[in-house]
């Protein structure tokens, strides 16, 4: 079954959509937008661009500044904790308790 794009207003009355794949899972959300059609441009963006979109893997960088990291990845030292080490898998250690050795 293919996936979907969903339309809808939020709470605030801004326009969102979703993608869910065939199975029904959300795999992408858009911002919100103001008007309907703005988010139906949204939606055809998505479209045109993913298409031929190359797949840039940049999971051996650190996040841009703002972002935050991956669930399962902690700092310590200003270093991702490599996993297996502190907190459980999907989740962070708190800062500055380093995790078991």
């Amino acid at each position: 079954m293919p996936g979907k794009f969903e339309l809808y207003k939020d709470k605030a009355g801004k326009f969102r959509f979703r993608l869910k794949s065939g199975n029904g899972q959300i795999i992408a959300v858009g911002e919100a937008y103001e008007s309907k059609s703005s988010a139906m441009s949204g939606i055809q963006s998505i479209r045109s661009n993913a298409e031929a979109a190359a797949l840039v893997d940049m999971t051996d960088q650190p996040a841009p500044a703002g972002q935050a990291m991956p669930a399962g990845q902690a700092m310590s030292a200003g270093k991702a904790m490599p996993a297996g080490k502190g907190a459980p898998a999907g989740q962070s250690a708190p800062m500055g308790k380093p995790g078991p050795k």
